[in-house]
């Protein structure tokens, strides 16, 4: 006999104390579906609250670290999430009490393998931040540089794999017994948030990431990303540059008029673009408080834990599409969407073009006023998605959020700094870099060679095909038929039809024999009739069972690619 493990025990109690949590919020709209009014999109701090959004965010936080960046990640999906829980998750906070300072030591000595008197001068007890998974110390190296220590709570991974995997399981059955599960596919979005979580935890990734992002930003010089130092870094211990420095969205007025701070937010901007569209990645934590200006007037990239890397045919779908919303081309915005996403069975093409078209027109004629906002077009067109029946792929919000934010950190710094003209401009930038690209003697080449091998090729594949002609061996093969599931379902049918004629036989069998006078009686009938009709009802019961909890309605139709 198999005994539960107190591991397991443990287990069972936090997926029900998930469950309980999830139970409590199912009328919030969060995970269990939208009721978005397409032509009636507002912007979402506009929206009143009766304090169910935040008492759902204080629920979120005391479930723990991983539900924390859960909450920081719904935060930028408006397909997922009612508008007005988006603003409460925006506000969601990581702070903590700090961890004693024994264990802030013995994990640092033990992660670098040295007494932290051998590598620092000096090593603050304070923290300068504390989270639920990290808090950061300030410390001095012995050549007198200022770094900031990032030091990783202890057993904070076993905890958050055990919420990601009932976090799974959860997902799989809702995507499997509910509709708003098939629509948005939770599984996959956990599963994608379990890699990118992960993968934070792992602190030289994090190294990684600066690194590459400091090399990206080089062509920006008021861009700054604090570097790290490999040699004291490890999957628990990250340091790095210290930088001192002012959210970009606390300056003050008298700062902005004594020092102007427009070509700084529009380098931020264009940083940002090039990362999306040139390099491939998004912050995946694309938070204002991120941002910090420093004394000399840069501005600082801090927090690259989470980092979302975009293919290149993704890439270039979102920078058509941004490039057409700024243009004021509706029809391509739609056209777009609609490639790089995932029509469901009931999409309705007709009015998701209408609507994207009507978005896309108030937008440009808007053009130059203040309340234009790019993030905000990106965030609504994944909202008319959702209420047309079309599941938009998480880098498209993720944009929109990268987006948003990014015009609050550019507000900040510059009100009157015209944000449109500043994006417009730098992808008309990007677009001729990458026709340049186009034409660069190492993509002629290749392209030069391709063509040469299809026209060298030609002949023997022509001949080929032409003998194959002339012989009636030209053969069309249909693979993979006996393991399909039309084969299964045909199998099923023909079992359920040979039981139903073998019950009718055996109830027929019965009734006749129930006439015979003679023989073994079985509570006062003939045994062998009485003992055929259980037989036949006990099979007629199987297959009225089987029907009832095996048979399913088809998946909905979904269907990826261009549009029609």
């Amino acid at each position: 006999m198999n005994e539960t493990t107190p591991a397991q025990v443990g287990t069972v109690a936090r997926a029900a104390h998930i469950l309980k949590f999830l139970l409590k919020h199912r009328s919030s709209g969060v995970f269990t579906g939208l009721n978005v009014d397409a032509a009636e999109i507002q912007d979402a701090a506009d929206i009143s609250t009766d304090g169910r959004p935040e008492q759902f965010v204080e629920d979120l936080e005391a479930l723990g670290p991983a539900f924390v960046k859960i909450g920081q990640a719904l935060s930028t999906r408006p397909d997922m999430v009612p508008q007005e829980y988006l603003v409460a998750l925006e506000r969601i906070q990581d702070n903590v009490s700090p961890l004693p300072f024994d264990v802030v030591r013995e994990c640092v000595e033990q992660e670098l393998g040295v007494k932290i008197s051998k590598i620092f001068t000096q090593f603050d007890e304070q923290p300068l931040a504390s989270a639920s998974i990290a808090q950061v110390h300030r410390a001095t190296l012995r050549d007198g540089r200022q770094v900031a220590v990032k030091v990783q709570r202890p057993d904070i991974t076993n905890l958050i794999r055990t919420d990601l995997d009932i976090l799974a399981g959860l997902a799989d059955k809702a995507d499997k017994w509910t509709d708003m599960g098939r629509r948005i596919r939770f599984s996959e979005w956990v599963h994608e948030f379990r890699k990118s979580l992960l993968a934070e935890l792992d602190y030289r990734r994090e190294a990684e990431n600066l690194e590459r992002f400091g090399q990206h930003f080089a062509s920006e010089p008021l861009l700054v990303i604090p570097q790290p130092n490999w040699d004291l870094s490890t999957s628990r211990v990250l340091t790095m540059d210290l930088i001192d420095g002012v959210k970009a969205t606390d300056i003050s007025g008298m700062r902005r008029a004594e020092e102007p701070l427009g070509d700084l937010a529009a380098a931020v901007m264009r940083g940002y673009l090039d990362q999306v569209f040139v390099h491939g990645e998004i912050h995946a934590d694309p938070h204002p408080g991120n941002l910090l200006v420093t004394p000399d007037a840069h501005i600082a990239l801090l927090d690259l834990g989470m980092v979302a890397h975009i293919p290149p045919k993704r890439r270039e779908q979102l920078l058509k599409l941004l490039f057409a919303a700024v243009d004021g081309r509706g029809e391509d915005v739609a056209a777009e969407s609609v490639a790089m996403g995932t029509r469901l069975e009931d999409f309705e093409p007709d009015r998701y073009q209408r609507e994207v078209g009507q978005l896309v027109a108030r937008y440009h004629s808007a053009s130059g006023k203040r309340t234009v906002s790019e993030g905000r077009l990106v965030l609504d067109l994944t909202l008319l998605g959702t209420d047309c029946g079309l599941r938009t792929p998480p880098e498209l919000s993720l944009l929109g959020k990268t987006l948003l934010n990014l015009e609050a950190v550019c507000d900040a710094l510059d009100p009157e700094l015209d944000v449109k003209a500043v994006v417009e401009g730098h992808l008309e930038h990007i677009m001729r870099q990458r026709m340049k690209q186009a034409f660069s003697p190492a993509k002629l080449a290749t392209d030069a060679m391709e063509m040469q091998s299809l026209v060298s090729g030609a002949p023997r594949k022509l001949s080929t095909l032409l003998t194959l002609l002339a012989e009636n061996r030209v053969q069309v093969k249909m693979t993979g038929l006996e393991e399909s599931h039309l084969m299964e379902n045909m199998q099923k049918i023909a079992n359920r039809i040979s039981t139903g004629i073998i019950v009718a036989a055996l109830i027929l069998a019965s009734a006749m024999l129930m006439r015979t006078e003679t023989g073994p009686r079985l509570l006062g009938y003939p045994a062998l009739a009485f003992v055929l009709f259980v037989i036949a009802a006990i099979l007629g019961l199987g297959i009225v069972i089987s029907a009832m909890l095996r048979d399913r309605k088809a998946k909905p139709t979904e269907t990826r690619g261009v549009a029609d």
